[in-house]
């Protein structure tokens, strides 16, 4: 049917009076389907066990604050501050169990009071969501990347350190290490650190710590293991194939100068698809025990390397091709474990919307604890949002050779745009609580397939 302009366009003459008034509207309808999701996951009741050994010495407990920090970050905002915009509104309080929503100060001052206790079962609670999640899928295989990630601090901080940092140089910083799932896209644990450490530093302990946890829940699963060239050693490697994990690492050229030379005397390389050919041998460092398969690998390029040319010494250099190599234990075929090992960039993914969607990157007070209660809160939030989806979609492919997640995860800002950020009126006709949205059948659809998946009847 064919309309004319008049149906289309009209005149608008006049501007709107504006009036606020407290008549229970909320800009976060979607805070309901958050809400039943805390609810389906017993997260309050598990936060509160986690501060159980402190006193607060306020009316709102440190699980309360906890719990407030997630939704928070969840709900999009960063600073502390910005808990102002959100007070009034019913339904993240009634998400929160609270009457009304404690100062800015006072989850300032309450967030300086978290010990280091706290912040361990709060490390607990969180990666007993992730495994109970990896039991549900019964997942055969379990592949776990390893990697750091600068969080600068713009500012002093009790625990931050000046360091490496390639954006911001000279800025005190944390230098936190990661442990994320392949499949699943979650953080299954994070070590905190400050800025000035070695990515290796304090690593083997926290790699085994996470191997055992999976290893404990999972013990039919083939579990994996990926890392870069800053976790190249014996004792990394040596642990790893005692443990029987499938492993594959980067191989530094700069600390064994031998490789560029068994790079360049190498007479064929076996092709492996357009861009990369390849050669293998059994080899290791003279000072280590024994040999491992180490994988030399030969990209085709389009341009030639540009770099200070001191790191000739150390890299091998043709024109028209890059070069890595990679020690692992797997079997296989070279291009599979080269996919595999390139699988590792879905990892920055993770960390770009842990930053980018999730706010990891801020540090909100001076005091350490209140830190890693907030960055662990970033990391929760994260893990909520990819728990939600997985619990509301069905698994959309199988296990791929670079082991790319189970799901095609939508990012947190579009679930936000989605589904959190509608606008909504609280009512009680007849004694009845009734939570009124615009008329979008898209967004009723979207509404009523997260609850359902959370168990709240429509």
């Amino acid at each position: 049917m064919k309309f004319s302009k008049a149906h289309f366009h009209t005149r608008v003459y006049s501007f709107p009076e504006l009036r606020f008034e407290d008549q229970r509207l909320s800009s976060f309808s979607g805070t309901v389907v958050l809400h039943a999701l805390f609810k389906n996951m017993g997260i309050p009741d598990k936060l509160q066990r986690c501060f159980a050994h402190l006193r607060s010495g306020s009316v709102v407990g440190l699980h309360t604050v906890a719990l407030m920090m997630i939704l928070h970050l969840m709900l999009g905002y960063r600073r502390l501050r910005d808990i102002d915009r959100y007070r009034e509104d019913p339904l993240v309080r009634r998400a929160l169990g609270l009457r009304r929503l404690p100062h800015v100060s006072t989850v300032s001052r309450l967030l300086c009071r978290v010990d280091r206790r706290s912040v361990s079962n709060l490390q607990q609670f969180n990666t007993g969501l992730v495994l109970e999640r990896l039991q549900q899928q019964e997942l055969s295989r379990v592949t776990l990347d390893f990697d750091g990630s600068v969080i600068s601090s713009g500012r002093y901080a009790e625990g931050t350190a000046i360091g490496y940092n390639n954006k911001k140089k000279g800025t005190r910083s944390y230098y936190p290490l990661f442990c994320t799932v392949a499949q699943s896209g979650q953080v299954l644990d994070a070590y905190h650190r400050p800025g000035n450490v070695h990515d290796s530093n304090g690593s083997i302990a926290f790699i085994s710590s996470c191997i055992a946890a999976v290893k404990e829940h999972l013990p039919h699963a083939v579990v994996e293991s990926r890392q870069d060239s800053a976790f190249f050693s014996d004792e990394t490697v040596g642990f790893l194939d005692s443990q029987k994990v499938e492993f594959s690492i980067s191989v530094p050229f700069e600390r064994f100068p031998e490789l560029k030379e068994l790079i360049e005397s190498a007479k064929s390389w076996r092709r492996l698809d357009g861009e990369w050919s390849s050669f293998e041998l059994p080899w290791s460092p003279d000072c280590w025990s024994r040999r491992y398969r180490f994988l030399f690998l030969r990209h085709k390029v389009k341009k030639q390397r540009k770099e200070p040319v001191q790191l000739e010494l150390f890299v091998p250099h043709e024109e028209g091709y890059e070069f890595k190599v990679i020690v692992t234990n797997k079997r296989g075929k070279a291009k599979r474990i080269l996919m595999f090992h390139n699988g590792r960039a879905g990892q920055e993914n993770v960390f770009s919307e842990l930053k980018s969607q999730c706010q990891m990157d801020y540090v909100p007070v001076r005091r350490l604890g209140g830190n890693q209660l907030y960055f662990l809160s970033a990391v929760i939030a994260h893990n909520l949002f990819r728990e939600l989806q997985m619990k509301s979609c069905a698994v959309d492919r199988g296990t791929t050779a670079k082991r790319s997640p189970l799901w095609s995860f939508l990012e947190a800002s579009t679930i936000r745009q989605r589904l959190i950020h509608r606008a909504g009126r609280l009512t009680k006709p007849r004694g009845r609580l009734r939570l009124t949205l615009s008329g979008n059948e898209t967004t009723r659809k979207e509404f009523l397939n997260y609850l359902e998946a959370l168990g709240v009847p429509a």
